[in-house]
Protein backbone atom coordinates (compact mmCIF):
# COMPACT_ATOMS: atom_id res chain seq x y z
CA UNK A 1 0.00 0.00 0.00
CA UNK A 2 1.49 3.12 -0.83
CA UNK A 3 1.80 6.03 1.68
CA UNK A 4 0.41 9.29 -0.94
CA UNK A 5 -1.85 11.19 0.19
CA UNK A 6 -5.20 11.02 -2.33
CA UNK A 7 -7.41 13.55 -1.44
CA UNK A 8 -10.95 14.84 -3.74
CA UNK A 9 -11.10 18.87 -3.98
CA UNK A 10 -13.93 20.47 -5.09
CA UNK A 11 -14.12 24.44 -6.07
CA UNK A 12 -13.58 26.65 -9.16
CA UNK A 13 -10.91 26.95 -12.05
CA UNK A 14 -9.08 29.74 -11.74
CA UNK A 15 -6.77 30.13 -14.47
CA UNK A 16 -6.63 29.26 -17.93
CA UNK A 17 -5.93 25.46 -18.66
CA UNK A 18 -1.91 25.30 -19.88
CA UNK A 19 -1.12 22.45 -22.12
CA UNK A 20 2.13 21.31 -23.18
CA UNK A 21 3.96 19.02 -24.82
CA UNK A 22 7.25 17.49 -22.76
CA UNK A 23 10.68 16.12 -24.22
CA UNK A 24 10.01 12.31 -24.59
CA UNK A 25 6.51 12.87 -25.94
CA UNK A 26 4.50 13.25 -23.06
CA UNK A 27 1.13 16.00 -22.28
CA UNK A 28 0.69 17.94 -19.40
CA UNK A 29 -2.29 20.32 -19.01
CA UNK A 30 -2.33 22.63 -15.64
CA UNK A 31 -4.43 25.15 -14.23
CA UNK A 32 -4.99 26.54 -10.53
CA UNK A 33 -7.81 25.86 -8.73
CA UNK A 34 -9.53 27.65 -5.78
CA UNK A 35 -11.65 26.14 -3.10
CA UNK A 36 -13.20 28.38 -0.63
CA UNK A 37 -15.01 26.86 2.59
CA UNK A 38 -18.23 28.41 4.08
CA UNK A 39 -19.31 28.32 7.40
CA UNK A 40 -22.35 29.75 8.86
CA UNK A 41 -21.85 32.38 11.66
CA UNK A 42 -24.73 32.54 14.41
CA UNK A 43 -23.80 35.55 15.34
CA UNK A 44 -24.49 36.90 12.14
CA UNK A 45 -26.84 34.53 11.45
CA UNK A 46 -25.48 34.34 7.49
CA UNK A 47 -23.21 32.41 6.04
CA UNK A 48 -19.60 33.68 5.44
CA UNK A 49 -16.94 32.76 3.01
CA UNK A 50 -13.93 31.77 4.52
CA UNK A 51 -10.13 32.21 2.98
CA UNK A 52 -10.18 30.47 0.00
CA UNK A 53 -7.00 28.10 -0.77
CA UNK A 54 -5.19 27.76 -3.90
CA UNK A 55 -3.86 24.74 -5.62
CA UNK A 56 -2.05 23.75 -8.35
CA UNK A 57 -3.34 20.93 -10.49
CA UNK A 58 -1.44 18.44 -13.14
CA UNK A 59 -2.97 16.39 -15.50
CA UNK A 60 -1.13 13.69 -17.93
CA UNK A 61 -1.68 12.23 -21.07
CA UNK A 62 -5.32 11.56 -21.99
CA UNK A 63 -6.67 13.41 -19.21
CA UNK A 64 -4.32 16.23 -19.97
CA UNK A 65 -5.41 16.44 -23.28
CA UNK A 66 -9.44 16.44 -22.76
CA UNK A 67 -8.63 18.19 -19.45
CA UNK A 68 -7.59 21.14 -22.06
CA UNK A 69 -10.64 20.35 -24.26
CA UNK A 70 -13.00 20.70 -21.64
CA UNK A 71 -12.36 22.83 -18.29
CA UNK A 72 -12.53 26.78 -18.79
CA UNK A 73 -11.67 29.42 -15.89
CA UNK A 74 -14.57 29.65 -14.16
CA UNK A 75 -15.92 26.54 -14.38
CA UNK A 76 -17.03 24.57 -11.31
CA UNK A 77 -14.67 21.46 -10.90
CA UNK A 78 -14.41 17.71 -8.96
CA UNK A 79 -10.65 17.04 -8.68
CA UNK A 80 -9.20 13.55 -7.44
CA UNK A 81 -5.90 12.91 -7.15
CA UNK A 82 -2.63 12.78 -4.86
CA UNK A 83 -0.65 15.72 -3.12
CA UNK A 84 2.92 15.73 -4.54
CA UNK A 85 5.67 18.18 -4.25
CA UNK A 86 7.92 19.20 -7.43
CA UNK A 87 11.48 20.25 -6.78
CA UNK A 88 14.02 21.91 -9.11
CA UNK A 89 17.08 24.23 -8.97
CA UNK A 90 16.60 27.45 -10.33
CA UNK A 91 19.32 30.28 -10.47
CA UNK A 92 21.83 27.80 -7.98
CA UNK A 93 18.87 27.63 -5.86
CA UNK A 94 16.52 24.84 -4.94
CA UNK A 95 12.84 25.35 -4.74
CA UNK A 96 9.68 23.33 -4.31
CA UNK A 97 6.01 23.61 -4.80
CA UNK A 98 3.23 21.11 -3.25
CA UNK A 99 0.49 20.41 -6.09
CA UNK A 100 -2.08 18.09 -7.08
CA UNK A 101 -1.24 15.02 -9.88
CA UNK A 102 -5.08 14.44 -10.90
CA UNK A 103 -6.41 11.42 -11.87
CA UNK A 104 -9.62 12.44 -12.67
CA UNK A 105 -11.40 15.75 -13.20
CA UNK A 106 -15.09 16.94 -13.83
CA UNK A 107 -17.93 19.60 -13.62
CA UNK A 108 -19.41 19.70 -10.68
CA UNK A 109 -22.79 19.12 -11.45
CA UNK A 110 -24.01 20.25 -8.47
CA UNK A 111 -23.44 23.86 -9.90
CA UNK A 112 -24.60 23.16 -13.50
CA UNK A 113 -25.14 20.97 -16.29
CA UNK A 114 -22.87 19.64 -18.75
CA UNK A 115 -22.48 17.05 -21.58
CA UNK A 116 -19.91 13.83 -22.48
CA UNK A 117 -18.06 12.85 -25.63
CA UNK A 118 -16.39 9.65 -25.34
CA UNK A 119 -12.60 9.93 -26.24
CA UNK A 120 -11.74 7.12 -28.36
CA UNK A 121 -8.43 5.61 -27.88
CA UNK A 122 -5.99 5.69 -31.37
CA UNK A 123 -6.30 2.54 -32.83
CA UNK A 124 -9.59 1.47 -31.30
CA UNK A 125 -13.23 0.83 -32.26
CA UNK A 126 -15.98 2.74 -31.18
CA UNK A 127 -16.64 1.65 -27.52
CA UNK A 128 -20.34 1.21 -26.19
CA UNK A 129 -21.54 1.14 -23.16
CA UNK A 130 -24.88 -0.71 -21.63
CA UNK A 131 -26.91 2.43 -21.83
CA UNK A 132 -26.35 3.08 -25.51
CA UNK A 133 -29.54 1.33 -26.60
CA UNK A 134 -31.67 3.35 -23.93
CA UNK A 135 -34.30 6.01 -25.35
CA UNK A 136 -33.12 9.93 -24.53
CA UNK A 137 -36.33 10.24 -22.94
CA UNK A 138 -36.11 7.20 -20.56
CA UNK A 139 -36.71 8.32 -17.22
CA UNK A 140 -35.85 5.54 -14.20
CA UNK A 141 -38.31 8.14 -11.56
CA UNK A 142 -41.87 8.19 -11.65
CA UNK A 143 -43.65 11.93 -12.09
CA UNK A 144 -43.80 12.27 -8.40
CA UNK A 145 -39.98 11.11 -7.73
CA UNK A 146 -38.52 13.65 -10.68
CA UNK A 147 -40.77 16.57 -8.95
Amino acid sequence: MSNDAYLTLTGWVGSEVELKKLEGGSTVASFRIGSTPRSFDKGQNTWVDRPTTWFTVDCWRSLAQNVAESINRGDPVVVYGRLKTSEWTENGEPRSRTLIEAFAVGHDLSRGTTSFRKQLPQGFGAQSSPFDDLPVEANPFSAEEAA
